[in-house]
C-alpha cells in the first residue's frame, strides 16, 4: 500500500510530461496559434501550488480524523483479504465520487472551486490538472467520509479515490473516438467530452469517474451527438489568464451575492442552491437557459431524458 502512494506522488511529472507531449503533436498539427498555451501555463501552476504548498498544509486526508471515527463505529468489516471486498470498495467509491460531482455542478458552494476545472476553453490534458486550490478547505472530502461506516478502510478509500482522478487524466483529450460498447459501462473520452462542454443540449451530465453506470442510473448520461459539436469553457467564458481570478472569482461573486442577500433564504439559496441561482426567477441555473432555449429535459423522467439526447 505504501509503495502504491508513493508510486502515486511520482505520477506529477509524467503527468506534465504526457500533456506537454500532447500540446507540442497537437501544435505541430493544427498550428502552434490553435494551443492555448497560456491556459495550459496556468493549469500547471495550479496544479503545482495545490500538490506541494497547499497539499503540505492540507493533505488529502484533511478530514481523516472524521474517516478514522466511523471506521472505529463502522457497521461492518468488509473482507479485504478477498476480492468481494476490494469490487465493493470500488464500486462503493465510485458512487460517493458521483455523488461530489454531482452536488460539484449542482450546488454553488462546491461549484466556485469545481468551475476552476471547467474553466478553459479547449479541452486538452492539460485541464485535466487544473482542480483549483479550494476543494479541501470548501469539503469535498465529505462525500468520503461516510465509506468507512460501510466497512471500507479509510487508507484503501483515499487510494481508490486517488486511482480514480488518475485514470480521469487521459479522458481530457478530443483525438480519442467512441469506444463503442466501453460507452455503457465506463467514463470515456467521449463522455467527458460532454462532461466538459457548455453547449445547454451538453449541461449536467455524465458525472461518473471511472464508471458511467450510475449516471445511466440516475439519468444524468448524456451521449455525444455527431451533430452536436462539443463548445469547451464556461457557460460565461473565462476569458482572463491572471491566474488570481481564475481562482477566486467566482468566490467574489457568491460573496457579492450573500452580501445582497435579502433574507436568510436568499443565502440559502446562493450557497447551496444551483450555480445561476436567484431569488426572483430571473436566474441561470441549467433548467432556466434550457427553458428560456426552449430545451425541455426538465421535468422529464430519466428515461425520456437519456432517449432525448441519444436521438
Amino acid at each position: 500500500m505504501t509503495i502504491l502512494f508513493t508510486i502515486l506522488r511520482y505520477t506529477v511529472a509524467l503527468i506534465l510530461v504526457s500533456s506537454l507531449t500532447e500540446a507540442l503533436v497537437l501544435s505541430v498539427q493544427r498550428g502552434w496559434r490553435n494551443y492555448d498555451w497560456k491556459a495550459a501555463g496556468v493549469s500547471v501552476v495550479d496544479m503545482l501550488v495545490r500538490e506541494y504548498p497547499l497539499g503540505w498544509l492540507l493533505p488529502l486526508a484533511f478530514w481523516g480524523d472524521a474517516m478514522g471515527w466511523f471506521w472505529r463505529h463502522r457497521l461492518w468489516t468488509l473482507p479485504m483479504h478477498h476480492w468481494t471486498g476490494w469490487l465493493a470498495c470500488f464500486v462503493g467509491q465510485e458512487f460517493c465520487y458521483y455523488c461530489y460531482h454531482r452536488a460539484a455542478h449542482r450546488v454553488r458552494w462546491f461549484w466556485c472551486t469545481h468551475a476552476i476545472h471547467h474553466s478553459p476553453n479547449q479541452l486538452n490534458l492539460a485541464v485535466a490538472y487544473r482542480m483549483g486550490w479550494t476543494g479541501r478547505l470548501a469539503g469535498s472530502t465529505l462525500f468520503f467520509v461516510l465509506a468507512p461506516l460501510f466497512g471500507m478502510p479509510p487508507r484503501i478509500v483515499l487510494m481508490l479515490l486517488s486511482l480514480n482522478l488518475l485514470y480521469q487524466f487521459w479522458l481530457h483529450v478530443t483525438w480519442i473516438p467512441r469506444l463503442g460498447p466501453l460507452e455503457w459501462i465506463l467514463n470515456t473520452p467521449s463522455a467527458h467530452r460532454v462532461h466538459h462542454a457548455s453547449n445547454l443540449e451538453y449541461l449536467d451530465g455524465n458525472y461518473g469517474g471511472v464508471l458511467i453506470v450510475f449516471d445511466r442510473l440516475f439519468g444524468t448520461y448524456i451521449a455525444e451527438k455527431p451533430d452536436v459539436p462539443c463548445r469547451f469553457g464556461l457557460v460565461t467564458p473565462m476569458t482572463t489568464y491572471n491566474l488570481l481570478t481564475v481562482e477566486f472569482d467566482h468566490w467574489r461573486a457568491l460573496w457579492r451575492d450573500l452580501v445582497m442577500a435579502r433574507s436568510i433564504r436568499e443565502g440559502l439559496g446562493y450557497l447551496f442552491g444551483p450555480p445561476g441561482w436567484r431569488p426572483d426567477e430571473r436566474g441561470e441555473t441549467t433548467e432556466d437557459l434550457r427553458r428560456r432555449a426552449g430545451l425541455q429535459f426538465a421535468g422529464m423522467e430519466p428515461e425520456q431524458r437519456i432517449s432525448t439526447v441519444e436521438e
